[in-house]
């Protein structure tokens, strides 16, 4: 009959003063739908234009203007989505100012524009600001709307 035996290993010695060396990290493999991969971008691109088109769809009705599912008058409806509005507006705010700290600071303090991609980051804070911008009227009217009733 066999037994178990459990033979220790020992540790290989720790170099570098006791940080031990693992080498580069490496990034895990990217899945195409992942975000940032082209997989994810088309995948956006089709959900972007199948809800146009189911949009479409729905105006085309004859009864579209009477269905009350799409007219949400209901003032805690209302208000729900009023507060929601106003959070995401602040929150995209205040990452597009954050993102214009960031720009000025590696492009104008540091001058790491040579290293870094500021023409890129500047297209980014300010689309971020016109993402904000296009939100905001939705906040606004919806506050307007649930103050008038």
């Amino acid at each position: 009959m066999s037994r178990p035996s459990v033979h220790p290993v020992e540790a290989p010695p720790a170099t570098n003063g006791g940080a031990q060396n693992h080498g580069p990290r490496v990034r895990m493999k990217d899945v195409q739908g992942m975000p940032g991969t082209r997989g994810g971008l088309v995948l956006r691109l089709c959900q972007f234009v199948f809800a146009v088109i189911s949009l479409c769809v729905m105006v085309t009705t004859s009864d579209f203007p009477s269905v009350t599912a799409f007219r949400l008058r209901n003032c805690r409806v209302v208000s729900l989505f009023t507060i929601g509005d106003g959070i995401a507006s602040t929150l995209t705010f205040a990452a597009a100012s954050a993102s214009a700290g960031i720009t000025v600071l590696i492009g104008n303090d540091l001058n790491k524009c040579a290293v870094n991609h500021c023409n890129r980051f500047e297209s980014a804070t300010a689309m971020a600001f016109i993402s904000w911008f296009v939100a905001s009227p939705s906040f606004l009217f919806n506050f307007w709307s649930l103050a008038s009733q």
